[in-house]
């Protein structure tokens, strides 16, 4: 059983940390702005999410286990909502997305 426990924990932390680096990478090769945090957002929220996931199976039952739920509830209410803020903030100032021919989208009402 302890074995099982600290694969599915390592599982979870290799996966994790696979999704962080494919978020940092989609932040250097994606095209604007508005892609960026999306992929950033999605791949942070999920990575994150994972690792502590992993970590919470390695603590096994105790207080750090809990420390670690709240913390993951918390980056789940907190990171969405950040990326949302941050993109509807960047519309309203007129950074306007790209769209697929490489042109800029027309002007918001």
């Amino acid at each position: 059983m302890d074995l099982l426990v600290d694969v599915v924990g390592g599982g979870l932390l290799l996966f994790g940390a696979a999704f962080a680096l494919i978020g940092g990478i989609g932040l250097i090769r994606l095209p604007d702005f508005y892609t960026r945090i999306h992929g950033a957002g999605i791949t942070d929220t999920l990575g994150a999410g994972l690792i502590l996931s992993g970590l919470m199976f390695e603590a096994g039952v105790s207080i750090v286990t809990i420390k670690l739920l709240l913390i993951l509830l918390f980056l789940w209410l907190t990171s969405p909502t950040a990326t949302h803020a941050l993109a509807n903030s960047a519309l309203e100032t007129g950074l306007k997305p790209r769209l697929a021919d490489g042109e800029e989208a027309a002007s918001t009402p």
